[in-house]
This record gives C-alpha cells, structure tokens and sequence, in this order.
C-alpha cells in the first residue's frame, strides 16, 4: 500500500465566522489533508484555531522534542496509526503534549484512520478493532444560539422547534443546551428545563447542557436534585472544567450522571477526570482529545473503570463521521454527539463533505465505505480557505 507522501493543512472559515459573543464552533475548522504514494487521500479535523494549527503543524524542527510533523510522517505506513501518533506525541513534547499540540495531532490521526482505511478497502472502525454493536446510536444536541440580545421565550421557542425538527429526523436522544446566563435565575431554569421535558415526551431520552453554570458544586447540586424527576441521560458541564474535587463532590451526592472533560487532551488527563473528579461520563472531543487512536484508549479505560465516554463532537461531517466510527467500535458508549444540519443551520455543517447517513428510529446503520467513508466538496474548501 501507499506511505505517505505529502500533508496539507487547510484552515476555512464561513463568511459568517463567529463573533465574540457567539459559541458556534461550526463557523471554521481546518483541515489536514494526508496523500499515500498511491494518490488516495485521507482527511481530518481539529476544533482549535485553523490558523495557530497550521502554524504549529508547518513550524520547522528545534531539536528532538520539537519537530516538523512532515519529517514524522512522510514515508510512514498510515495502516500503523498507533504508531505513529506515539511518534508525533514524542516529537512534539515539548511545544504539544496537551491542549494546542494535541489538537493538531487529533487530525493527522483522523486522517491517518480514513487513509488507511481507504487503502484496506474497510471502513474505519474495522482498524479500531471492529464492531462492539451492530448499530449506532447518536443523540442530536439542540442549541439555539447564545441569547445575543434575545430573550429567554425567543430562545425556548427555537429550541422547541429544533425538539421537533430532530424527532421528525429520526433522533430519539437529544441535548438541550441551556446557555442562558442571566437570563434565568436557577429557580426559573428548574422550570425551562421542566418544559423541555415536556415538549418531548416521555419516549425521548434527554441531557442537558449547563455550559459551566454554576462555581461551586453546592448550587449545582440544588438544581440537579430538583429536576431529578426529569429523567435526564447526564448533566453536562455543570461546574468550571478544571474544578476536578467540585466534580468528584457533586457525582457522589447527585442522582443524575455528571458529565465533563470537554476540553480534556489525552488519556492521561481523562484518567484524572475519573479518578480525582469521580464523574461517570467522559466528553473529550476526538478532534482535540488525541484523535481516534487515544479515544480508543479512552474507551478502553472507561471500559475499566465502569464509566461511559460520549464525546464532544460540535464541528462538521468530518467529526460528525469520526464519531460514527468511535461509536461502532467502543463499548462503553451510549450515545455520540451529532450536530444533524437538518436540525442546525451551518454552512461547513451542511456542505463540507458528503453523504450525511439517515436515522432511524434513535439508530444509523453501520458505516460501510473505506476510511471515514465522506468525501470533501472541493468547490466549498477553494472557496472558503482563508490561507490563499
């Protein structure tokens, strides 16, 4: 099969590109493109800043630790992933190792899994090890925008509407997103939440996003014991992210499964999460936290410990697609972010890569094509790359 020949890394932005006070990740991403001797191509992203990634992926080599990824890459096998992201780890310890650095190495390693893939003929997660079920299951997040100068109605109205457009889609698992800030004291947000519960029924399974509400785990904790009566899947970001013994106090005391690491790079970091932090749900993005190599890993160890991983996957088709893969091939897993551009209106969300598989009753079938099974709208990418 083909080694690797030449890398490419692809910032893009929308015209639209996120304001500041906005928190739409689906706005830009970049794009690292992998091409084997043979002239197939394999891609992945990262959610981290297109540009900085770029920089630190084009950066020249300073000594042993801190290398140019090209001189890693180019003549390597992308069929000995694991490999080679221990290279990549090793020869960027000391610019990467976490946050930043790990990032960019999460898309070469996407794009090293679609590669080989495509090269073997078999999709993705048959390089991760094969099935763990025999479909898969996504939850469709609903987010109605930060309140930019909205009010809390507007905001409770568009997330019925999305309730409604993800049911009509097939999805039997969602987020609700309560990124409120101001504008619902906790009391107030017992009673949206309370709604939302509502609005879908009974037959639908709920979590909810709290986007790092509260500072300390005592709040919280008053919140999440009065809507217990929900039947909420897991609480997501409830306290700040690195606030690891607020966690482990809140999980102890609160019914409903408290959920985190978001942000979290490597199995490393994940480890700290469930051992000092104590929540039973791990959320690292696979676009940041190690690409689909480490969320093996991640599995595995949550597979150990008795918790669950759902990832973070608020970015395009090509998180979208490796989430899928993730899924497929990893136990302890009930569900995997998707961002549905049927439920979401996002310009790279929508065109970005192709096909977009259907839901059915709460499942999507097996990928089956090669790699991550998507390709790239080139007409899209010339058009939006913001480095020409």
């Amino acid at each position: 099969m083909g080694k690797i020949a030449s890398i490419e890394v692809i910032p893009l932005a929308t015209p639209d590109v996120a304001a500041a006070g906005d928190l739409d990740g689906t706005t830009d991403t970049v794009i690292v493109r992998l091409t084997g001797e043979d002239g197939k191509t394999g891609i992945g992203e990262c959610d981290a800043p297109p540009h900085v990634v770029k920089a630190f992926l084009e950066m020249p080599t300073a000594h042993l630790w801190s290398r140019n990824v090209q001189e890693i890459l180019i003549g390597a096998d992308p069929i000995e992933a694991a490999g080679i992201w221990q290279k990549l780890y090793d020869g960027t310890f000391w610019p990467g190792r976490r946050g930043l650095g790990i990032h960019a190495l999460s898309a070469i390693d996407i794009a090293l899994y679609d590669l080989a893939g495509k090269q073997h003929n078999v999709p993705a997660y048959k390089l991760m090890g094969g099935a763990r079920r025999d479909r898969i299951r996504p939850y469709c997040t609903i987010f109605p925008g930060m309140s930019q100068g909205r009010g809390i109605e507007v905001l409770m109205k568009e997330i019925g509407r999305q309730f409604e457009a993800a049911v009509d889609q097939g999805f039997r698992a969602v987020k609700m997103e309560v990124l409120f800030e101001d504008l619902a004291t906790d009391r107030e947000l017992v009673e949206l939440i309370q709604r939302g519960r509502k609005m879908l029924g009974d037959g639908i399974q709920m979590a909810v996003d709290f986007g790092y509400r509260w500072h300390n785990w005592h709040d919280a904790l008053w919140l999440l014991d009065r809507v217990e009566d929900c039947d909420i899947l897991f609480a997501e970001a409830t306290l700040q992210h690195d606030d690891l013994d607020g966690h482990a106090e809140l999980a102890t005391r609160s019914r409903i499964r408290i959920g985190g690491a978001e942000a979290a790079a490597t199995r490393f970091e994940i480890r700290e999460w469930l051992t000092r932090g104590k929540v039973g749900v791990v959320q690292p993005n696979i676009g940041r936290g190690g690409g689909l190599t480490e969320i093996r890993r991640i599995a595995d160890l949550c597979e150990l410990m008795g918790a669950e991983v759902v990832p973070h996957g608020w970015k395009t088709g090509i998180t979208s697609a490796a989430g899928r893969h993730f899924h497929a091939a990893c136990a302890p897993s009930p569900v995997f972010e998707y961002v549905s551009p049927k439920v979401f209106d996002s310009l790279l969300r929508r065109e970005l890569v192709s096909p977009e598989p259907e839901v059915k009753d709460g499942f999507m079938d097996l990928p089956n094509s090669p790699g991550l099974g998507i390709e790239l709208n080139e007409d899209l990418v010339k058009r939006l790359r913001t480095d020409r």
